[in-house]
């Protein structure tokens, strides 16, 4: 594990994104090295483990913590997952907004990487917006009170909220099937060759699938690390991916790999 740059000046949210990333990579961390990599102390280590403990992301095992079980059935809350890798989900953001022309009919899907897209095209004109997210709802929303965003705005109700603050269940799906999008911008719990598209929740994944199948082009907003993560329900294989924009933290192997089956592999600049 590589030190943190600048980890002294880390919040207390900072930094239990790292740590939280590294349980999700690793399955389970050490307090001692934490404290090198974060340089804090080992008292703050603990204090972090305890609140990630408490919120359920984590477990505390004696000289440190482990995954609470398997990435196939469990999912940070929105708070925690907009923490992690959040200057990549910027850049993809960006990349991403450049595919979207004015007086198009866009969807956005739950995920914290298409709510980071969704800022940045508050200023697109004559958009049509479709998400069944939350927060994509609310910066839209916020954006159409200053006279900006988006010209309609379709805010897809379920009746279930899902731990990424998308509505999922029968009446988003029943509208779903009637609406046709020019383009999908879908965030993904994990991406694979062998699962495609997945995520741990059944309704969500549903939800996701009928998105797909609306849509004329599907884009997937994913950083590096959804790459090989597996969820408990596969909604999509990767050939109905169009276009995947990740970021410049892509392995070569990786995004070699995933070329055989998606279209198009977009990596954003980090200057995006």
């Amino acid at each position: 594990m590589e030190p943190v740059a600048d980890s002294g000046a880390m919040l207390a949210g900072q930094r239990r994104a790292v740590i939280l990333e590294e349980v999700r990579r690793r399955g389970a961390v050490r307090v001692a090295e934490l404290t090198r990599q974060l340089n804090v102390s080992d008292m703050t280590v603990r204090r972090d483990l305890d609140a990630l403990a408490r919120a359920g992301e984590v477990v505390k095992v004696h000289g440190g913590a482990v995954a609470p079980e398997d990435t196939r059935t469990h999912e940070p809350d929105f708070a925690t997952k907009s923490a992690l890798q959040s200057a990549a989900k910027r850049q993809i953001a960006l990349a991403a907004a450049r595919l979207v022309a004015p007086g198009s009919a866009i969807a956005l899907s739950g995920g914290s990487t298409a709510a980071a897209l969704a800022r940045s095209l508050t200023d697109v004109e004559r958009l049509t917006v479709v998400t069944n997210s939350v927060p994509v709802a609310d910066v839209f929303e916020s954006a159409r009170r200053e006279g900006r965003g988006a010209d309609a705005l379709v805010v897809l109700t379920g009746g279930v909220r899902t731990r990424s603050d998308a509505l999922v269940g029968p009446v988003a799906d029943q509208a779903i099937r009637s609406l046709n999008f020019d383009v999908l911008f879908l965030g993904v719990h994990g991406l694979s060759a062998q699962a495609g598209l997945s995520s741990p929740n059944l309704a969500e994944a549903e939800t996701n699938r009928l998105l797909v199948a609306s849509a004329r082009r599907v884009v997937v907003v994913a950083d590096h690390t959804k790459w090989g993560v597996v969820g408990l329900s596969s909604f999509a294989a990767l050939d109905e991916v169009d276009t995947w924009v990740t970021d410049a933290g892509l392995p070569d192997d990786v995004g070699e790999a995933a070329r055989q089956s998606v279209r198009e592999v977009l990596v954003a600049a980090t200057d995006a």
